[in-house]
């Protein structure tokens, strides 16, 4: 249907939400409409930051907010709904617009897949009354549903159009820009050339997509890589659990500005811990390109400010290639935990691919490479003399990996019983 029926249906004038694909032709009428707009369109950092605001909106106004997401952003929303929103504690009646990504007999990508199918079922399961839209689904039969929601919004309660693939539609067109000179797929091939056979952990999106198919050009292994394909926000958490297990090399984080903003505490844990081998590469686009392109607030914010305030020892912004391959290489040589913001242009290549290789592939490559690294840690440390009690402590992280590596989908608790 017509996002400009769906639209006049609810019959809304505030709109908060995280973009999503599947809700590109709602978040582009909303930015043809409204634009960024303080009374009438919010872009939140995350779905329950969308939920908590939607919630100030209704208490100052006595209006019902809508929320728009994709499916993924559920998590997100479970604690403000069900804490906060629910009739059992304030009864603060809410629209949430829902992108089905991963619906069950529809192809998606494999970080959709059980998210999908357990999307209906979970907003009913916190409470939240559900209609579908696809793009079959007759205009009448909306109207019946928002008629049958406005009764359950009445008592304080939750409702949610969950729309599936094009189950809406828009004529009109955005055009999504920024002044920056670099190209996100460059700018990964930078990376990897220093970074050589360290570690990489890489957010979500197009990032991953990009580092996959720059292994591929170059002709290497995919083993150096964890493709965050899904959980996004979460990559430099990833990150920092491997860097504080594996002091002994560097950790790169290819981060977003989009996935950063959406998990922002987790730079205070990182600054708190201070891994001297973290180097954490924030490429910023200000847009969420990946599902559209519409605009983050991390173009206008001190990125570099917020990283030294959190405990970042060394922050720098970079805005060409020169300056991107000089702090690059630092970086790599010293000692002393990194955030590095590359300010990015929108935009990626028409053919760009996806990862020929599953998540389970990805990660027990990944995992053996670790394996890998401790073998070579171990064979230079017998050789020149190293601690004995150090050497002990290398040699059973090498056999912890080893042995879940080994065992994938075998018993684990037997497994323990070789190590």
């Amino acid at each position: 249907m017509k996002v400009e029926s769906l639209v006049q249906i609810i019959g809304a004038d505030f709109y908060t939400g995280v973009p999503d694909s599947q809700l590109k032709a709602l978040c582009n009428y909303l930015m043809n409409t409204y634009g960024i707009d303080k009374k009438h369109h919010i872009i939140a950092a995350n779905e329950g930051n969308c939920t908590a605001l939607a919630a100030g909106y209704y208490l100052a106004t006595r209006k019902i907010p809508v929320v728009y997401m994709q499916n993924s952003g559920e998590g997100n929303i479970i604690n403000p709904v069900a804490s906060l929103l629910n009739d059992k504690v304030y009864a603060i009646p809410m629209i949430f617009i829902v992108g089905w990504r991963g619906e069950p007999g529809i192809h998606d990508e494999p970080q959709h897949v059980f998210q999908g199918e357990i999307t209906q079922k979970l907003l009913e399961d916190i409470g939240i009354h559900t209609f579908v839209i696809r793009n079959n689904t007759p205009e009448d039969d909306v109207v019946k549903a928002m008629d049958e929601f406005r009764k359950i919004l009445d008592k304080g309660k939750n409702v949610a159009f969950i729309v599936g693939k094009n189950g809406l539609s828009y004529d009109g067109n955005v055009s999504y820009l920024n002044n920056n000179i670099m190209i996100r797929e460059e700018i990964i091939q930078h990376i990897v050339k220093v970074a050589d056979e360290d570690p990489i952990i890489c957010t979500t999106g197009k990032a991953s997509r990009e580092l996959f198919e720059t292994r591929v050009a170059n002709g290497q292994s995919h083993k150096y890589d964890f493709l965050t394909v899904g959980s996004m926000g979460h990559s430099s958490s990833i990150a920092l659990g491997i860097a504080l297990n594996k002091t002994e090399t560097k950790v790169w984080c290819i981060d977003g500005d989009g996935a950063i903003l959406m998990h922002m505490g987790a730079m205070a844990v990182i600054g708190a811990n201070s891994p001297d081998n973290l180097i954490h590469v924030v490429i910023n686009n200000g847009a969420h390109e990946t599902v559209g392109g519409m605009p983050t607030v991390a173009a206008s914010m001190d990125m570099v400010g917020v990283a030294k305030s959190c405990g970042y020892s060394n922050a720098v912004c970079v805005e060409n290639f020169a300056e991107l391959d000089r702090e690059l290489t630092e970086a790599k040589k010293r000692k002393g935990l990194t955030l590095i913001e590359v300010k990015c242009s929108i935009g990626a290549r028409n053919d760009l691919g996806r990862p020929t290789t599953t998540a389970i592939e990805n990660k027990i490559n990944f995992m053996k490479e670790t394996v890998d690294f401790y073998n070579n840690i171990i064979d230079i440390a017998e050789k020149v003399n190293y601690d004995k009690n150090k050497l002990y402590i290398l040699k059973v992280k090498k056999k912890l990996y080893e042995v879940y590596y080994n065992v994938e989908e075998k018993d684990w608790n037997s497994a323990k019983n070789n190590i």
